[in-house]
């Protein structure tokens, strides 16, 4: 007999991927999203905004999924004044909607997908157990939603697990993110204007990170835990930008014509141990080997 899942905010990048993933392993997929583009075949999409509670009642009346993933909310690291209520409203708020409305008979399992970024300035490698320290409106509402969630397991048994995802990347970016503007420019023989590339991030490919949320589904075990889903392996953002040149052979990075953030945190990697011995999980794409695979899916681009 098929599950239902319940995909919030399925029409992203990685919501795409994962969408795919959970309807060839059989689950009964609906996509709840504010922008409905392109559909895959088979999956029910649904278009509400979860920041308008009328809407989000209105989908779960008569509706149950044994299993909910709340991929929902933008990744913007405005300052406060400048936009930073719109941002913490965009994903706390709709939360507290989706938490009031959902129907808890048949629901399994809830999980959130959250941000390395809510670790702040914390020393690398991050561990799931160091408190946290936003340093952006985004942060911070992702923090919020992490503590309230964990509050609703603790106090009435919601079975919640948060999945902490560092930087994710693979086929189907759009192209105003790190990697596949990197790779556009390149393919388009550009100079291009980059920072000195001196920050340490951690790269996991999609397809190792939808096989970490698939594999959370059935975990008991993690209900009110935050587990690191992430590569693990620090590497420098120079030495992506150098590996993405090598690969396609042409661009031109001017490094250090851009400056760093306010605040960003210079070294930024997981420690995934908890995921590893929980989930039983652990990425098997080497960076190469990823960058290569969405190198190869952005070249039809520019035929």
């Amino acid at each position: 007999m098929q599950e239902n899942i319940l995909i919030i905010g399925g029409t992203g990048f990685i919501g795409r991927h994962l969408s795919r993933q959970a309807k060839l392993n059989n689950f009964k997929v609906t996509v709840l999203s504010k922008n409905i583009l392109d559909k895959i075949d088979g999956i029910d999409y649904k278009k509400v905004n979860i920041e308008n509670f009328e809407e989000v009642e209105l989908f779960f009346k008569n509706r149950s999924f044994e299993y909910i993933i709340n991929l929902s909310g933008y990744i913007n690291h405005s300052l406060f004044f400048v936009n930073g209520m719109s941002v913490i409203k965009n994903h706390f708020e709709g939360i507290l909607n989706i938490i009031r409305c959902l129907n808890r008979n048949k629901l399994k399992h809830f999980i959130h997908i959250g941000s390395s970024d809510e670790y702040g300035n914390n020393k690398s490698p991050q561990k799931e157990n160091i408190r946290e320290s936003p340093i952006s409106p985004y942060a911070f509402a992702k923090t919020s939603c992490s503590h309230f969630l964990q509050m609703l397991n603790q106090t009435e048994d919601f079975p919640v697990t948060i999945l902490r995802l560092f930087l994710t990347y693979g086929p189907g970016q759009s192209f105003d993110r790190f990697l596949p503007f990197i790779i556009k420019q390149c393919i388009l023989k550009n100079s291009f204007p980059v920072s000195k590339g001196n920050q340490i991030r951690d790269f996991c490919f999609i397809s190792d990170v939808v096989d970490g949320i698939l594999k959370t589904l059935h975990s008991k075990s993690t209900f009110g835990q935050i587990i690191n889903l992430a590569s693990g392996r620090p590497v420098s953002v120079k030495r992506v930008i150098l590996l993405v040149k090598k690969l396609i052979g042409t661009g031109k990075p001017d490094f250090g014509s851009i400056n760093y953030r306010v605040g960003e945190n210079m070294s930024l990697y997981a420690n995934i141990s908890k995921a590893n011995k929980l989930l039983n999980w652990k990425p098997c794409v080497s960076l190469e080997e990823g960058i290569t695979q969405t190198i190869e899916s952005y070249k039809k681009n520019f035929k």
